[in-house]
């Protein structure tokens, strides 16, 4: 994909660094911090003690740009009202966070690196680093949009708000439409020094994305491994907002193929507008863990709301998606398509979707739909599709299937010659090619074509 790249280097100059400090287990010593003088405390003394550790690495200063400020305030005290999750809670019930609490963690003060690779950008469109806004009056205009809190939010996403460095702020004015995609595309933390086998990187990255009255962009963001580092430990802990105008629409392409030893949780949360769409095309491959809590909700007529989603686990990983849409007005109309597939004998995958159409929502049409195949015998996946109608005039329906493949499928290849391991190999890529068929650039497609090959058949490399 052609475009010009804004170099990490170039990012990070634009942000003021800070010392780095580590999160070791240790008994937390009472000291004057801003935290302190919250009056919520959660009785976890791990998550106070990350939450001070974030506090020193990250810490709020003069050149903060006032949005940022405002968030990390607005994070610490939900963090602080938040015990770190078990799997006695509901939404980790499946979800193992054992591996992240038992490592030694290391909280990053520099951005996330980012490349944005894009062509020439349409007068009064902005993408770049908010800090680099300084007192420009789009600082005033993006700082209403940056949430502080969300309904059902986790400590995942109060970690992200107190300990995001900058974010990348994505702007399109009104009636704009940006031709060619805005990628956004991460790559894993590098540390300057050599680490014990129990560290664990923290990054924090977080993009906002207002869309105006009418406005049209395409986003790609691409979370992935480095090469010679497919095993590295780290954490990436990243949040995305999108606000989306009144008819505006959005295209969000989202790939997650990060090391096997890696943490990848994923916030997404989404605000439509009357008659806007947003369409998110998701893959994910990569991760010990990788989970993604997408929240949409739709305030205001017909909205359009598409989200299709692969999970790939083919090694000892979980691939978990949390999923909330909330319709509150007539004539709304929604699809998810959720598949995932399951290589290993412990490998797992979770998918809790809930659709809620509440009293007002008349007319809506939402459908819901999940499919898993699991290939080997002690491969798992829970999943727990929800859809709740209070409204009395809709069109709505869900469903769920889990499988392996099906005999008749295989005979009718091999009643044609082609071998059973071929068979298998065709049928189980097809499985996963409708949703990568939904990805809008061709290069996107062929890129997660041969990434999805390659894990499903390393012998083909």
């Amino acid at each position: 994909m052609n475009g010009v790249a804004f170099s990490p280097a170039a990012l990070s100059s634009l942000i003021p660094s800070s010392s780095s400090s580590s999160l070791s287990h240790r008994k937390l010593k009472p000291k004057a911090s801003s935290l302190h003088s919250q009056q919520a405390f959660t009785s976890d003394p791990y998550v106070l003690e990350l939450a001070e550790t974030l506090e020193e690495t990250i810490p709020s200063t003069p050149s903060t740009p006032l949005p940022l400020h405002n968030l990390r305030n607005a994070s610490s005290q939900s963090l602080l009202s938040t015990p770190w999750p078990s799997r006695r809670d509901e939404p980790f019930r499946f979800t193992d966070l054992s591996f992240i609490r038992q490592s030694r963690i290391l909280p990053l003060s520099h951005p996330t690196p980012v490349n944005l690779l894009t062509s020439h950008l349409p007068h009064g469109v902005y993408v770049g680093p908010l800090s680099a806004l300084s007192s420009s009056p789009l600082l005033h205009t993006v700082s209403q949009f940056l949430s502080h809190t969300l309904p059902n939010a986790d400590l995942f996403w109060s970690i992200n708000g107190i300990a995001a460095p900058d974010l990348t702020l994505v702007y399109v004015p009104e009636g704009c439409h940006v031709d060619s995609p805005i990628h956004l595309q991460y790559t894993p933390p590098q540390p300057t020094t050599t680490h014990a086998s129990d560290t664990m990187h923290l990054s924090n990255p977080r993009a906002l994305v207002v869309l105006e009255k009418g406005a049209r962009v395409d986003i790609i963001e691409e979370f992935s491994s480095t090469p010679g580092n497919e095993n590295e430990c780290y954490w990436s802990n990243a949040a995305f907002e999108a606000v989306i105008g009144e008819g505006a629409k959005l295209s969000h392409s989202y790939i997650q193929t990060q090391s096997f030893r890696a943490a990848h949780i994923k916030w997404t949360s989404v605000r439509q507008e009357s008659s806007s769409t947003y369409e998110l095309v998701e893959v994910s491959a990569g991760g010990k863990l990788g989970r993604h809590n997408l929240h949409i909700q739709q305030l205001g007529p017909d909205t359009v709301t598409e989200l299709s989603t692969l999970h790939l686990s083919v090694g000892d990983q979980t691939q978990d998606l949390h999923s909330t849409l909330v319709l509150d007005h007539p004539r709304g109309y929604s699809r998810q398509l959720h598949k995932c597939i399951v290589t290993h004998s412990q490998g797992q995958a979770v998918f809790d979707g809930n659709v809620k159409v509440n009293r007002y929502a008349q007319q809506t049409d939402a459908g819901q739909l999940t499919r898993s195949l699991l290939l080997e015998p002690r491969a798992t996946v829970n999943v727990k599709p929800n859809l709740q109608i209070v409204a009395d005039d809709v069109k709505c329906s869900h469903g769920a299937a889990i499988s392996d493949l099906e005999e008749s499928q295989l005979l009718y290849f091999q009643a044609r010659g082609i071998d059973l391991k071929t068979a298998r190999r065709v049928l189980t890529f097809a499985f996963g090619g409708e949703v990568i068929d939904k990805f809008p650039y061709s290069s996107i497609r062929d890129t997660v074509r041969s990434q999805i090959k390659t894990l499903l058949d390393p012998s083909s490399c």
